[in-house]
């Protein structure tokens, strides 16, 4: 993993793993970020829009997670300017148990504004809600991520895919998909 601008200013990485994650991670916008990008969030504007973050936040923790090497950056074309986009890396992708548990520990501790269902994870084989991230409650079968969608009742009424993770040159495991939501 590559040593981000802030670490490098404070001095080496800190022995514990939890702090290390913490610092990458715990920035305010982060874990949205990351949010948004798991399930195929891509391009600046969305993250803007979506998010309703500064530009000026956002473009850090964007280069930030570049960096750190949790996302990548991929360019493509928009009318006559050249724009990039942002993926999971390995690593970025390899943040869905920490989002998992997050979900789980909000919807026991905090409470929405507004009455809402709680976000669900949906084994795609199957088509049924599950509470365990690792294996569907309803069939049995092991959950890869390939296999996961998330039902965010308050934004949408089925299931959105997971966004599949590239390498970090930009490559590899991606397949076909429509342009970011929005």
């Amino acid at each position: 993993m590559q040593a981000s601008h802030r670490a490098a200013e404070r001095g080496p990485a800190p022995p514990c793993p939890i702090e290390r994650a913490a610092d990458l991670l715990g920035d305010r916008w982060t874990l949205l970020i990351l949010r948004n990008a798991t399930i195929g969030m891509r391009r600046f504007d969305d993250f803007k829009s979506d998010l309703g973050i500064a530009d000026n936040i956002l473009s850090a923790r964007l280069n930030r997670l570049v960096e750190a090497g949790v996302l990548t950056k991929m360019p493509y074309r928009d009318g006559g300017r050249t724009r990039h986009e942002y993926r999971l890396t390995g690593s970025g992708a390899d943040v869905l148990p920490l989002l998992h548990a997050l979900s789980r520990w909000g919807q026991r501790y905090t409470e929405p504004a507004q009455p809402a269902d709680p976000m669900r994870i949906v084994h795609l084989a199957c088509g049924y809600p599950t509470d365990d991230d690792r294996v569907c409650d309803h069939c049995g079968q092991p959950l890869a991520r390939d296999d996961e969608a998330w039902l965010r009742p308050w934004r949408a009424s089925t299931p959105l895919p997971l966004a599949p993770a590239v390498n970090a040159g930009g490559h590899g495991q991606d397949r076909d998909e429509p342009p970011s939501p929005a």
